[in-house]
């Protein structure tokens, strides 16, 4: 759903991108299986980072199978699912429905509006298996539309509400590892909810929407290098309570999604950005 939380693909071995391919793969048909084409319709790479989190962490039994897909019909590939594929799945399904929602409610997108009328029936059945899980993002959200409708400038405020959601949905059970899930969830949803911003302000001053970065992207001549820091930190956080984790499997994958993955978006955002302006300068001089 929101598309920060990826590999980097370049720095990444030919055996590690094919272990995350089977588990997006996974992901993909325990989607479509428990919840149908609107269900896989939801699919996240961010979600896939939580499946192997969870995998490395638990190590549950794993099935592998040998699938084709309606996207590669002509090749065979490996899918991996276990339990935490399900759980994923479930929560994946749970941030579309409530965000297709909020979008109606706010910017009033008919598309949305249709979306979450198509998922709304599997969200009954949700509220009952994970309360805790649907109360945490339907009330995080309210939260932020009303703040967003009041105009808050406060990012840290913002991306904190963010972050107590993501908090939540990486909690899968009760037991030792939670308060560094938590964590791990909180810096992370930090991070999501400023990369997002920082990515989307641009068009958001066109369109009017809402932005807390509106202000400081206008103003601060050092806009870029302030939001890598606040970045940076949220990514530091995060990625110190991981390293406390017992984790061996697929540590590896994890580790190039959290030190460098993350940053692809930022990269190509603020590269483009760089661009433009210099060619703004040079047919300013040229004119």
């Amino acid at each position: 759903m929101f598309g920060y939380i990826v590999i980097n693909k370049a720095e990444m071995k030919f055996k590690d991108y094919d272990l995350y391919h089977s588990y997006y793969c996974g992901l993909c048909r325990v989607l479509k299986e428990n919840y149908g084409i609107r269900g896989q319709m939801t699919l996240s790479f961010d979600m896939t980072f939580l499946i192997i989190l969870l995998t490395g962490l638990y190590e549950p039994d794993t099935d592998i199978k040998t699938v084709r897909c309606i996207a590669h019909p002509l090749e065979k590939h490996i899918a991996r699912t276990n339990e935490l594929t399900d759980y994923a799945a479930a929560v994946n399904l749970i941030l579309s429905y409530f965000k297709c929602r909020d979008d109606w409610e706010d910017e009033q997108k008919k598309k949305s509006r249709a979306a979450a009328k198509l998922l709304a029936p599997k969200i009954k059945t949700l509220k009952e298996r994970y309360p805790e899980k649907v109360a945490a993002v339907s009330q995080g959200l309210k939260k932020l539309s009303l703040l967003e409708a009041g105009k808050e400038t406060n990012a840290d405020i913002m991306a904190g509400i963010f972050g107590r959601i993501m908090a939540e949905l990486f909690v899968y059970r009760r037991d030792e590892w939670e308060v560094s899930l938590r964590k791990i969830g909180f810096f992370l949803g930090k991070f999501i909810y400023l990369m997002d911003a920082y990515e989307d302000v641009e068009k958001d001053i066109k369109t009017g929407n809402y932005n807390p970065f509106k202000q400081k992207f206008s103003e601060d001549p050092d806009f870029a290098e302030n939001c890598r820091s606040i970045l940076t930190m949220m990514m530091a956080e995060c990625s110190r309570e991981f390293e406390k984790l017992p984790i061996l499997l697929h540590a590896d994958i994890l580790r190039n999604i959290l030190y460098s993955g993350v940053w692809c978006r930022y990269t190509m955002v603020t590269a483009r950005r760089r661009e433009e302006k210099e060619k703004q300068i040079k047919d300013n001089h040229q004119q």
